[in-house]
């Protein structure tokens, strides 16, 4: 039945927003859907939680914590993780937007294909771990890695979605019911056990997926959901190499690392993690990295790794932005939920012993001196020789010691004459050593002084030096986000110190780079030990100061005033004024006391003096006409009669005179005598 039908979230408008399209898929906590942003014009992915959740007791600490989840996750920056856009509640309908990925999902890779290329494999695992890095720096923990929750575009490359809704749902279940939420084919071993969490746990979840890639299979399978989850419990997972026997050594260890049982055994976090599997990456050869496992690829989807199955095939996601369904498992009860499709594994046990057949009792033969001495002499003669050859070939002399060749500077040929002397056969195994010379001996399998019997194998180990790359262009002087990208791209890896302040280097910029086990800095094309940090110095803008007072200054002088706080002066614009004299700076922009950085401008008024215009004659004028004139022309008028009387009521003078050529400031009093 199709879901753009029967579901009526579909065509619905929600928040006033989001314009849902049609169902992506559904999983036992949420459904998510392809919806069109109204307000920006793009396409988003929409998961709406289911309203159970909500619900309850737990319902609002579930909305509260998912909330503060989403915002969390909200602010991660990475290139390998899911971007979230929004969240909100629109009636009953809590719900999250996030980047929409046209693509596919890595189940789905691996239903379609089976298991991926050992390079592939490794690839697919780096891009999942280089996400999870930013996210743990940032504190937060995804807890539900799984082939669901790995999206790839149509470029092919790698998206981590899903984060946040699972943490919700199992911090507020857990401490309730007694409940973990997750899918239980890739939970650690303490989330299952003690329900805790932290960066290891989601290393121990690509350590199964790592497991998986390379295999076509699950390293643990049961009839039911509690017999998986017992296995991670309670059993080390297996090796890769049992499955796929041509797989190396080195696999085995990196997946074994990983995804060890005990969480102290595991790397501390994703970034650790990353570094372990590019050094176990440069370790195989490209023949190695191009196989495959011969296993046949199914269109059947794993069922026995999540408790909540969709009900609706068809709504597994194969291109959304999300991964599908997520289970619970409970500690203190068994699952309630029906499980189709799983298999249990069966394991064949001895059922007897034979028995060895019973001997006869032989005749004694006739005994003759002479025929008794020549028995007694084959006797000796014989036990001589089988003593000889049980020495040579089972005692004692079958076995010798493996030489000590660590101690002192032994090269490969070295090593090999003298383990053909003492009967062994030795097998080089170049690794790469920060404390051995290159080309020289320092580790043995079987180690030094060991028992082994002649003709054994013995591993020696033969330095590499020390694992080298070359420290990029690019890194100072490039913005943070390219340096940093420029430095893990080399296999290196970026961190911080104090961002300082700069005058010439703009915010964000990368004003040094530093090796941090040496304290050299960090130049082009120089050799650094593969996996260093490299300490990263961002500019944080230019040096912050206050604007001090110029008003009142000549221009030379508040130039010299501003250039002590670095700061420059720029004339704005030029005015009358009645009150400050031509030169002097009426106004400043920003004012006195206002934050600012060096190389920032401070425009200035500057006064040009009162405005001066004509003076009009007015005398032998009327006082009347004479006093329009003027206040007509910009003046004030005072009136004066030097007589006591003016029965003409004329003007007799003017202070300033009038005429031709003649100015004073605008506004200023002209004084008119009057008879």
């Amino acid at each position: 039945m199709g879901t753009t039908v029967t579901d009526p979230l579909v065509g619905r408008l929600v928040d006033g927003r989001y314009e849902v399209v049609s169902r992506i898929a559904r999983g036992g906590m949420a459904t998510v859907y392809l919806a069109i942003d109204r307000r920006l014009d793009r396409e988003v992915a929409l998961k709406v939680m289911h309203p159970h959740l909500a619900e309850g007791a737990t319902g609002s600490d579930f909305v509260a914590r998912f909330r503060r989840e989403a915002r969390t996750a909200a602010r991660l920056a990475h290139p390998g993780l899911v971007s979230v856009f929004d969240q909100g509640v629109d009636g009953d309908t809590s719900y999250l937007t996030m980047e929409y990925v046209d693509g596919t999902t890595l189940r789905r890779e691996l239903a379609e294909q089976g298991a991926l290329t050992v390079g592939g494999a490794l690839r697919m695992a780096e891009q999942v771990l280089d996400a999870l890095a930013a996210a743990h720096r940032a504190g937060l923990v995804h807890r539900d890695i799984k082939p669901e929750n790995v999206l790839i575009d149509g470029d092919g490359r790698v998206k981590l979605g899903d984060f946040g809704l699972a943490r919700a749902v199992t911090e507020v279940t857990s401490t309730t019911t007694g409940t973990v939420f997750g899918t239980v084919a890739y939970l650690a071993p303490e989330l299952v056990a003690r329900g805790v969490t932290d960066a290891r746990t989601d290393v121990y979840a690509c350590g199964i997926l790592l497991f998986e890639t390379l295999t076509g299979r699950q390293p643990f399978t049961g009839e039911t959901p509690l017999q998986v989850a017992f296995q991670h419990v309670n059993s080390d997972i297996p090796a890769p190499s049992s499955l796929v026997h041509w797989l190396p050594s080195e696999i085995d260890e990196l997946v074994g690392a990983l995804a060890a049982r005990e969480p102290a055994d595991r790397p501390v976090d994703a970034g650790a993690a990353l570094t372990l599997l590019r050094r176990t990456r440069s370790e195989l050869d490209d023949e190695t990295l191009a196989r495959r496992a011969d296993v046949p690829p199914t269109v059947v989807l794993p069922a026995a790794t999540d408790l909540d199955v969709d009900p609706e095939p068809d709504d597994v996601a194969s291109g959304g932005a999300v991964g599908t369904a997520n289970g619970t498992l409970d500690r203190d009860q068994h699952p309630t939920t029906r499980l189709d499709g799983l298999h249990g594994t069966t394991v064949a046990l001895p059922i007897g012993a034979g028995l060895s057949p019973a001997g006869t009792k032989s005749g004694t033969p006739r005994r003759r001196h002479r025929a008794l001495a020549a028995v007694i002499a084959l006797v000796v003669l014989a036990a001589a020789g089988a003593g000889t050859w049980w020495y040579i070939n089972v005692g004692p002399g079958s076995y010798t010691k493996v030489p000590d060749m660590t101690m002192g500077v032994t090269t490969e040929k070295e090593a090999q004459d003298l383990l053909t002397a003492q009967g062994l056969n030795g097998m080089a195994d170049p690794e790469f050593s920060d404390t051995a010379p290159k080309g020289t001996v320092f580790k043995l399998d079987p180690g030094p002084g060991t028992s082994v019997p002649k003709g054994s194998g013995v591993t020696y180990s033969v330095s590499k030096g020390v694992d080298l790359v070359t420290m990029p262009d690019g890194v100072v002087g490039q913005l943070q986000d390219k340096a940093a990208t420029a430095l893990k791209d080399a296999q290196l890896n970026p961190v911080y110190g104090p961002q300082q302040y700069s005058d010439t280097a703009p915010l964000g910029q990368v004003i040094s780079a530093t090796v941090k086990s040496t304290g050299q800095p960090a130049t082009t094309g120089m050799q650094v030990k593969r996996g260093s940090d490299i300490v990263l110095v961002v500019s944080n803008g230019p040096v912050p100061t206050k604007v001090t007072s110029v008003v009142g200054m000549t221009v030379p002088d508040a130039t010299a005033q501003l250039a002590t706080d670095s700061l420059k002066l720029n004339v704005a614009d030029q005015q009358f004024n009645d009150t400050v004299a031509a030169g002097q700076i009426i106004s400043q922009d920003p004012v006195s006391g206002a934050a600012a950085h060096h190389g920032d401008t401070v425009n200035v008024v500057v006064s040009k003096g009162p405005e001066m215009i004509p003076v009009p004659n007015v005398i032998d004028m009327k006082v009347d006409k004479a006093t329009q004139t003027l206040q007509a022309a910009g003046f004030q008028v005072q009136i004066v009669k030097p007589y006591g009387i003016a029965p003409l009521n004329r003007v007799s003078t003017q202070q300033p005179a009038g005429g031709k050529d003649q100015t004073a400031p605008k506004n200023s009093t002209i004084t008119l005598y009057v008879v």
